[in-house]
């Protein structure tokens, strides 16, 4: 069968791992128990191979697909002349006071009306879909087993194994739903014994589910422009945190590709500081300090592990596997190959790490009103690192695979670092060497204006010596490196927009002008476009500021979820989904246009 479209996903999580779910109701993509853990259903890198557990209706059917409000559970809708029924798919999350969840995906099926004949498929295909995973029907459910684990489908239905296209097994059953009916059934990994699915209480789980979320959402107290959208958002924010150690997933999926038949396909199963200093931000600004202080926690330990090295991406915890390998049995996502595990940017040279990481002290601090001092010292340590190394050469904010050079990006976050560390030492009584740190600030300033500047392109460019422009510096008018007022900023704003953007998207750098050790195209990048978003309303461009933000805002998927990246031409999502750094920047963008219309400058705007 034909891949679907990226973005006709839903996802469900226990902030262990979390499961893609298609608008038809199959789920393509989990992996357990966490997220860096081999997939166990893996369709959506290889139909044909890397199993899922489907459920379809029988002859002419639709299907629509929303959330519970306010709440992580999916409801899909399926639709005959003759019935419907609705099937919530929820994952059980963690008791309190225990750290890890009991990693289920619960599937519970009502009649609606009528009756509706459905077929369920149970096809996993355990560690990747590597060796053979084995079918046994049991009184309780299916059993799957693998030589690297078990997976159970806990049922009271009938099942019959049947052969699947792969040559491996699957569990088949049928059945008819009516009005008023129940059925229920779970996908539970590492149970090796099937528990009856009346001892699963799903009911009371799902009860939890929905009390859980809506008590999130409860805290956040925002109620402005776009508020579902934002709650959307930040709700999958939050299943993308890895509550055992506090760290954020930049996204769920490994090797969704950013050009159909591309090479550019990576794992984003980790946890990179760039990534992870913004969510803080919008932790905060959401008024979730809990889930912000668990992060930070988290920062402080790996980054203090690792500070002469200063990696910029970590695993999810200790023993994770970073060490990036391809699964050459699988085809990837419509033919789009390799697929990747691990990732090799971790041990890249970035020297921007150093400013995103005291970005994110200086947020924490700003709200929380205090510093420990190991975060301190953490943050004193990355500043002598920046003045030591700023003049270095790396591989810069897009992790590029081809030759280091001196990127402007780079130079300006190691700015960054410096600044925030010598203010926070003056305004707080902090100890730390402020001259040498405020004197290598200085001539950075310096270099970056002189050498980072072209004055044939009227822009700031991707790095010394060349003339191709970056979209990352759509980013220097939020860093306090230059009022916004400066001209510099807008001739920069206006060179990007001509050339490299298409409307309110924006892709990174033109392949052509910039080495990055890689073949191919790329989507536009959804972060670009509201960072683009904001830098508009930065130098009061409002009006063309909204434009874009409402065109953006409308290719969300029919759940509210955005990819990594998105496709002008085709209207394809692009890129592993849902991505973090998108919705991150959608909370920010929202919000920050939620002000701007209560401002009394905006109104008079409306008014004129």
């Amino acid at each position: 069968m034909p891949y679907l479209p990226i973005h006709e996903y839903g996802l469900i999580g226990d902030m262990n791992s979390c499961a893609l779910v298609s608008s038809g109701g199959s789920v393509d993509w989990a992996c357990f128990p966490r997220f860096d853990s081999p997939s166990v259903f893996a369709a959506v890198l290889d139909d044909a191979k890397g199993g899922r557990c489907s459920l379809s209706g029988q002859g002419i059917y639709t299907v629509t697909q929303r959330y519970l409000p306010d709440t992580t559970v999916l409801e899909t809708l399926y639709e005959t002349e003759d019935g419907a029924a609705t099937v919530c798919d929820f994952m059980t999350r963690a008791p309190a006071r225990s750290p890890d969840a009991p990693h289920e995906i619960i599937r519970m099926v009502e009649g609606v009306r009528g009756s509706i004949a459905l077929r369920l498929v149970f096809q996993p295909r355990l560690d990747y879909a590597r060796g053979a995973t084995t079918l046994s029907v049991t009184r309780n459910g299916v059993l799957a087993n693998h030589p690297n684990g078990v997976l159970a489908l806990v049922s009271d239905l009938s099942f019959s194994i049947e052969p699947a296209g792969d040559g491996g097994e699957q569990a088949v059953a049928e059945f008819t739903v009516r009005e008023g009916e129940h059925v229920e059934f779970a996908v539970a990994f590492g149970v090796g014994r099937l528990p009856s699915i009346s001892a699963m209480d799903c009911r009371n789980k799902l009860e939890r589910a929905i009390r859980h979320d809506q008590a999130s959402v409860a805290k956040l107290g925002y109620s402005g422009y776009l508020r579902d959208e934002v709650v959307r958002s930040y709700l999958t924010l939050h299943m993308l945190i890895f509550e055992p150690t506090g760290a954020i997933v930049a996204a769920p999926t490994t090797s969704l590709p950013e050009s159909l038949g591309g090479v550019r396909n990576w794992d984003y199963r980790y946890s990179w500081l760039r990534d992870s200093a913004w969510t803080l931000g919008i932790l905060y600004r959401l008024g979730d300090p809990h889930e912000g202080e668990a992060f930070i926690d988290w920062v402080v330990d790996q980054c203090a592990m690792s500070i002469e090295s200063m990696q910029i991406l970590f695993g999810i915890a200790p023993e994770s596997e970073l060490e990036e390998i391809e699964l050459d049995h699988l085809e990837g996502y419509a033919r789009s190959s390799p697929v990747r595990i691990g990732n090799g940017a971790a041990f890249h040279r970035q020297l921007d790490v150093f400013g995103e990481v005291a970005l994110s002290l200086a947020v924490f601090h700003r709200y929380s009103g205090n510093l420990s001092d190991k975060a301190w010292g953490l943050l004193k340590h990355m500043a002598d690192l920046a003045a030591e190394m700023w003049h270095m050469e790396d591989r810069g904010i897009w992790e590029v695979r081809g030759p280091e050079q001196h990127f402007v990006y780079s130079k300006v976050m190691c700015w960054v670092a410096l600044d925030r560390a010598a203010k926070l030492a003056e305004g707080h009584g902090f100890e730390g060497d402020i001259e040498h740190w405020r004197r290598q600030r200085d001539l950075i300033r310096e270099e970056v204006l002189d050498k980072g500047w072209s004055d044939s392109k009227r822009s700031f460019v991707q790095a010394y010596g060349s003339e191709a422009v970056d979209a990352s510096a759509l980013l220097i008018p939020f860093l306090g490196f230059l009022p916004p007022d400066d001209p510099r900023i807008r001739c920069t704003v206006r060179r990007i927009q001509m050339e490299l953007s298409d409307g309110p998207f924006v892709r990174r750098y033109r392949t052509d002008d910039t080495d990055d050790g890689l073949v191919g195209e790329e989507g536009a990048f959804y972060i670009l476009s509201f960072w683009l978003i904001g830098a508009l309303m930065t130098i009061g461009e409002t009006q063309e500021a909204l434009t874009y933000f409402n065109k953006v805002f409308a290719t969300a998927n029919h759940l509210g979820l955005f990819a990594e990246m998105h496709d002008p031409v085709t209207g394809q999502a692009l890129g592993n989904f849902p991505q973090a750094f998108s919705h991150i920047g959608f909370i920010h963008t929202a919000k920050n246009i939620n002000e701007m219309m209560r401002s009394q400058s905006y109104e008079e705007e409306l008014l004129a």
